[in-house]
């Protein structure tokens, strides 16, 4: 039996046909519609938004780092130099994985330990487009490596960056100071649009205090990057400004001649113009490479400069505090005419000691016979410390202190460096506050020789040196004579102030006709000369102090225990141009270290005028590569470093401090065998 099929119904076949047809074009011109909504969204309600979205993803502003300005001396001689090196950077734009392309780039770029240390303390607050360095100073081996895979390493780029270099090494390396690289420290707090790009920054002396005027000002360029980071044109560029240049006051051939003296040696030698307070010359001995810091310097060598018994990263001109002796008792005698104590008629009989009234104890004088009749002539002459124990014991310790901090003891000088030492004045309230007990009359003494707590600086010795020069002007120490560049600085090159005295200018020529004479036929007369006369003081600052009745004897005391040798003087006499500090670590006598100024006082008033120190090296455009002169290398000819610290000194167990190693100050301290031989 045949099963029979219902005709098909067309119309409604083609009425659900129409129908689907129509949801198919609603549901399009639905998606169109929604299309165009956001197309119109996108391309006219935030076409500013994403078109610079996108530009940021092809158009990048790239900071540039401005080149540091040049340290020059006062005759224009180059001391801080800036030439280009190959650098290994890194954009963390371009870089997916940072840690595994450092990783994978250690042995190809030999990095070290330090160098990844110093790129990821940077590369965490870098901008995403900022090119962070890897390392500087790439050699042409490593160089060539990173050529071979260098399609391997999208991001990573070799490129030239300028950076500092010291023609001069050691010469001047405690004044000038030294750059190296920014440390997690300095990134705190160091504006960091301002240092964009920049590797390096200051790290002490002049590199430091005028950091702001070395710097310069960064700026930028915008160039189209393709997904690799790779840049395809260049769309425009804000050039960077060069920092200032310094022209300072120091002279290089008087540097020179202050280092030579001071060769193999320790101490330091500071020379500056009385009437200005700038420094000419400033020397620690023994001295450092500068050039090693510049670049990131190694473990070794660090460790081989910090741990060396000689101390040479120690600035002994700023930071060396040492009893300054008898080099204080012209300053000293001008303070009893100030207060009416003496005068220059006052004498004394010296039978070589002085007891204080009820006191047994002696304090006895350099010279054991005694000088006989003394006035403060023949007390400034001759360093007569009976008299000044007579003096100190009548002007009493608030006086002393309220006169001897008008010259500048007790307190840093203000000299535009940095890490000065205050050295120190002390005082009943000191020794209160400090030690907690009592001042005693002992103590007046051994301050009034420049002993006991008293400690200076050399800077601070030339300063008060200069003050008497120049009849009691107040004159503040700097190095920086002049500056060039779009960042205007004012510089003070004359007195502050005047020291507040009560006696007359006849007073300070006094002082300055006892100070010639300690030259002329005093315990300074070693260094008289015809050509010029000078005015000096000689003094003598132990290291271990003598028991009460005990003699001095050299013969038990090893090296570094034998008393220091000072001298400060300044010249001519009768209108001064220069005053010199002399400290002379262990030179047993005054005397000694008076011979060391002796040469630096013939160059600057005899051979500066008509035979010059100059360096032997080509000084035109501002760069040493003109001269041929590679980094790492000095001109050839010239014995102005300082000799290798690695001397059997060091074979010492324990480093000592420059400074005074002698007991806590007592009625029985060691002022009773101070300025022995001097």
């Amino acid at each position: 039996m045949k099963q029979h099929f219902p005709l098909k119904n067309v119309q409604q076949e083609k009425r659900l046909f129409r129908s689907r047809i129509f949801i198919a074009i609603g549901l399009v011109v639905l998606c169109f519609s929604a299309l165009i909504a956001r197309y119109v969204y996108l391309q006219i309600f935030h076409h500013q938004e994403f078109s610079t979205a996108s530009d940021n993803n092809r158009i990048r502003l790239q900071p540039l780092a401005p080149a540091r300005g040049y340290i020059y001396d006062r005759n224009g001689i180059l001391l801080a130099d800036n030439y280009p090196v190959f650098t290994a950077t890194l954009t963390k734009a371009d870089v997916e994985d940072i840690d595994s392309t450092v990783k994978a780039l250690m042995p190809i770029l030999d990095l070290t330990e330090d160098d990844v240390d110093r790129f990821n303390s940077r590369i965490k607050t870098a901008k995403k487009t900022e090119r962070v360095t890897l390392k500087l100073n790439l050699n042409e081996s490593e160089i060539a490596k990173f050529s071979e895979v260098k399609y391997k390493f999208p991001g990573v780029k070799i490129e030239t960056q300028m950076t500092r270099y010291y023609p001069y090494g050691e010469l001047f390396a405690h004044v000038i100071g030294y750059v190296g690289r920014i440390n997690d420290k300095e990134l705190k707090t160091i504006n960091k649009d301002v240092y964009a790009g920049t590797n390096l920054i200051g790290k002490i002396g002049v590199e430091k205090s005028y950091e702001d005027l070395l710097h310069g000002t960064p700026g930028n360029e915008s160039v189209e990057a393709d997904a690799h980071g790779n840049v395809l044109r260049y769309l425009g560029r804000k050039d960077p400004a060069r920092g200032n240049d310094l022209y300072l006051s120091l002279d290089y051939g008087l540097q020179t001649v202050a280092s030579e003296q001071l060769a193999g040696r320790r101490g330091a030698i500071v020379a500056m113009d009385p009437n200005t307070g700038e420094i000419l010359a400033m020397v620690s001995s023994p001295s450092f490479n500068p050039n090693l810091f510049v670049s990131g310097i190694s473990s070794k060598d660090y460790s081989g400069l910090r741990d060396n018994l000689d101390q040479p990263l120690y600035n002994r001109a700023l930071q060396g505090v040492y009893p300054p002796g008898s080099t204080i008792k012209p300053v000293e005698g001008l303070g009893g005419i100030n207060y009416g104590v003496i005068d220059w008629s006052t004498k004394i009989s010296d039978p070589g000691y002085f007891h204080l009234p009820g006191d047994s104890h002696k304090f006895r004088d350099w010279k054991k016979t005694g000088h006989g009749i003394v006035d403060l002539n023949k007390a400034i002459q001759e360093s007569c410390d009976t008299y000044f124990y007579i003096l100190a014991s009548q002007m009493g310790i608030e006086h002393m202190n309220e006169w001897m901090r008008q010259f500048g003891f007790g307190s840093k000088t203000g000299i535009d460096l940095p890490n000065e030492s205050s050295g120190l004045y002390p005082s009943p309230e000191w020794k209160m506050r400090t030690r907690k007990s009592k001042w005693l009359r002992g103590e007046t003494i051994s301050v009034s020789i420049g002993q006991g707590a008293f400690t200076a600086t050399p800077i601070q010795l030339a300063m008060a040196t200069s003050i008497v020069s120049n009849q009691g002007n107040h004159v503040v120490p700097h190095v920086l004579s002049n500056t060039k560049g779009s960042k205007p600085f004012p510089i003070r090159n004359a007195p502050d102030g005047r020291v507040t005295f009560t006696g007359t200018e006849n007073d300070w020529l006094k002082m300055r006709e006892a100070m010639v004479n300690v030259i002329n036929s005093g315990t300074g007369r070693g260094i008289r000369t015809s050509a010029y006369q000078i005015a000096g003081k000689t003094g003598t600052a132990q290291v271990k102090s003598i028991a009460q009745g005990k003699k001095y004897n050299e013969s038990i005391l090893t090296e570094r225990q034998l008393d220091h040798g000072l001298f400060v003087g300044f010249a001519p006499a009768d209108n001064p141009q220069i005053a010199i500090a002399v400290i002379l670590e262990n030179g047993r006598h005054g005397g000694a270290a008076a011979q060391l100024a002796r040469p630096v006082f013939d160059y600057w008033m005899v051979k500066r005028k008509n035979n010059p120190i100059r360096p032997m090296v080509h000084q035109v455009t501002g760069s040493l590569m003109t001269a041929g002169i590679q980094p790492g290398q000095l001109p050839s000819g010239q014995s102005i470093l300082q000799p290798s610290t690695n001397a059997a000194v060091n074979k010492e167990k324990k480093a000592t401090k420059p400074q005074s190693s002698a007991s806590a100050p007592s009625t029985s301290n060691s002022a009773s065998q101070a300025d022995i031989s001097e």
